[in-house]
């Protein structure tokens, strides 16, 4: 998988300037099935996962819940169209095997595939942070959130977030980076190099991804928190949780699985341009192909862990009750009496510090001597 000896010419164009095809490689049909298979899988899951979301959308009367479908919406929407476009690229070249010097000698498709792999990488990343975000003033400022905050506003987020990653993709066309052809010659992606702007933008691309993941951990961690301990509080009765619990297992699932996912890729870039070693192409594949799995698992998040699928699946649980959390008798009672201690342990402190301050001496439980 290296590439041919052919002379360069002083005019060849930035993308096969590093690697330039055709390429000594041994087409091996495996890989077409493999490609097929896998896009096909994944864009017939978000085709499903987009439906369902759709009916729950028109059925819910949340409005969290549908402040947190719009996101999720988002990402199927993007997800559905970063596996169509490469995708079709990539089993293309495999069933056709064309010349990339014929067909795009001026390097417009391999930028344009480079975009898109750079733009439909970043936005489920960025849209996990985002949804990290509204859940975490939806848990904890549920009132200031929801009498402010219209539909529309999730709409701006979702379509400022897409700007955000498009604008990044665009760096290299403005000097910062550069896309180049990929061995063995069915993509393209930007050059992981060490060198000049090409190292700036692989920070940048891996940096921002291993920030939003960071960012989403962090804040869902302080939201399921909060969320057990309003769910196991004294007024765990006032208000009803299950579409909150069922949304946080959903935004942490999709943290999980973005995590196991893009972590490997996003620290290998950041790695091999801060170390300077060469760039082993294999491992690059092989977290490539790890990366692939997000948008392929994340609409059987959505699909399977929903309220409705899990009651089909062990009808013998009492759904009637203010909580998903009391499925789980001994782990709720545990919490429960924690956090009952905690507030009592908490509201004597306030008392304490009122009184202080007010200056009034608490009454006496002496009983008053005998009138003679």
């Amino acid at each position: 998988m290296n590439a041919s000896a052919m002379p360069l010419a002083n005019n060849t164009p930035l993308c096969y300037s590093v690697n330039s095809p055709p390429f000594n490689y041994h087409p091996n049909i495996a890989s077409a099935y493999f490609s097929s298979i896998f896009g096909t899988l994944g864009l017939i899951s978000n085709l499903i996962a987009f439906i369902v979301l759709l009916k729950s959308f028109q059925q819910t009367r949340s409005r969290s819940r549908s402040f947190f479908l719009i996101f999720l919406g988002g990402l199927v929407v993007t997800d559905f169209m970063g596996l169509l476009v490469t995708s079709s690229i990539v089993i293309s070249f495999h069933v056709t095997h064309f010349n990339w010097r014929h067909l795009d000698p001026n390097c417009h498709f391999c930028n344009f595939m480079g975009m898109s792999m750079v733009f439909y990488g970043l936005c489920p990343l960025l849209l996990g942070a985002a949804m990290a975000v509204e859940r975490f003033f939806g848990i904890n400022l549920p009132f200031a959130r929801t009498t402010s905050m219209p539909k529309r506003r999730t709409v701006y987020m979702v379509l400022m977030v897409w700007l955000i990653a498009g604008g990044i993709a665009l760096l290299p066309l403005t000097g910062i980076g550069s896309y180049h052809m990929q061995i063995p010659g069915s993509w393209c992606f930007f050059n992981i190099s060490s060198k000049g702007n090409d190292l700036a933008f692989s920070l940048v691309f891996s940096l921002v991804g291993l920030m939003c993941i960071t960012v989403s951990f962090l804040l869902n961690t302080v939201s399921v928190v909060t969320l057990i301990r309003v769910c196991c509080g004294q007024d765990r009765t006032q208000r009803r949780r299950d579409y909150e619990i069922e949304m946080m297992v959903q935004l942490i699932l999709i943290m999980v699985i973005a995590s196991i996912c893009w972590c490997p890729l996003l620290i290998f870039i950041a790695q091999t341009v801060l170390s300077g070693h060469p760039l082993l192409i294999r491992s690059l594949l092989l977290w490539l192909r790890f990366a692939t799995w997000n948008q392929i698992l994340d609409p059987w998040v959505y699909i399977l862990f929903r309220r409705s699928v899990l009651k089909r699946v062990n009808p013998r649980l009492d759904w009637s009750r203010g909580s998903i959390m009391s499925l789980y008798p001994s782990f709720t009672d545990t919490v429960r009496r924690f956090t009952q201690s905690s507030l009592r342990i908490t509201m004597s402190q306030d008392e304490t510090e009122e009184m202080q301050k007010s200056n009034v001496t608490p009454p006496s439980t002496l009983k008053p001597p005998p009138t003679p």
